[in-house]
């Protein structure tokens, strides 16, 4: 992973790029539905919102983090629509600042953070720099659900380094949120970057691989694309497994995206 700073600097850039798509909609186009069912544009961006201000809470207050953990267990298929929902009832111009408030707010927390700590998360606990890597790689994936709903192209960046190694990071807890045993060993993942770079993870030697380009690699494990569509491809029958339920994100990993021409699931 790159260093802190790094992460910070391209999380801003996530975010002020997502900022473009969103920032002159008009009220009509926040009403839009995107690719996540039942979700319009403004549940994207309220998502975002209402993540935001739970990683400063993860980061400022320990204690009122753990009591809306345990909110979450007691409601685990839902509190995460239910904070959308309540964030998409606002009025556009409201939820907007809303966002870029609380972004700017956990932006400066995380540069603030001591080196070395760690703090409490849905999923596993996280170093800073992780949490930075976690909000970038969300805020990349909704922004990507906007983007197919206005019909926007949005060139590839190096910022999908953060992506994949995040989605390299989080192979065993794909396995662990469906109550599979992961793979006792390590894989080989080569990705090819926007220029055309090599992003290789794991052991040469591993004979089980994962091989394609990092754009596609970044559609897989957010689920913003059935693999059936995608350029990754797996060399081995545990990699195959994996390329079936990976995920880069904490909670229940939901039905995923059908492959196109297909009715959702």
């Amino acid at each position: 992973m790159s260093d802190s700073a790094a992460v910070l600097d391209d999380l801003r850039s996530e975010s002020d790029e997502l900022d473009g798509l969103v920032g002159e909609l008009s009220v009509r186009d926040w009403a839009l539905a995107t690719p996540a069912p039942g979700w319009t544009v403004a549940h994207q961006i309220a998502h975002l919102t209402w993540t935001d201000s739970a990683a400063l809470l993860s980061l400022t207050d320990k204690r009122a983090f753990a009591t809306e953990a345990r909110k979450a267990l007691a409601a685990p298929s839902s509190f995460v629509d239910d904070g959308a929902r309540e964030g998409a009832a606002l009025p556009p111009g409201e939820l907007l600042t809303r966002w870029r408030t609380g972004r700017d707010r956990l932006w400066n927390a995380l540069r603030d953070t001591p080196p070395g700590a760690r703090f409490p998360w849905y999923g596993p606990p996280m170093s800073a720099p992780s949490m930075a890597t976690a909000r970038l790689m969300e805020t990349w994936a909704h922004g990507q659900d906007i983007a197919d709903t206005l019909g926007v192209r949005r060139a590839p960046t190096a910022r999908l380094r953060h992506i994949a190694w995040i989605g390299v990071r989080t192979r065993d807890y794909a396995y662990s949120v469906r109550d599979e045993p992961p793979p006792p060993e390590p894989f080989r993942v080569e990705l090819t970057g926007p220029g055309g770079e090599l992003w290789a993870y794991g052991p040469e030697d591993a004979p089980q691989r994962v091989t394609g380009p990092a754009l596609d690699f970044g559609l897989l494990v957010t689920r913003r694309a059935h693999r059936a569509d995608l350029a990754v491809r797996a060399h081995g029958p545990d990699a195959d497994r994996w390329l079936d339920i990976a995920q880069a994100f904490a909670g229940l990993p939901g039905a995923g995206r059908a492959p196109k021409g297909e009715e959702p699931r």
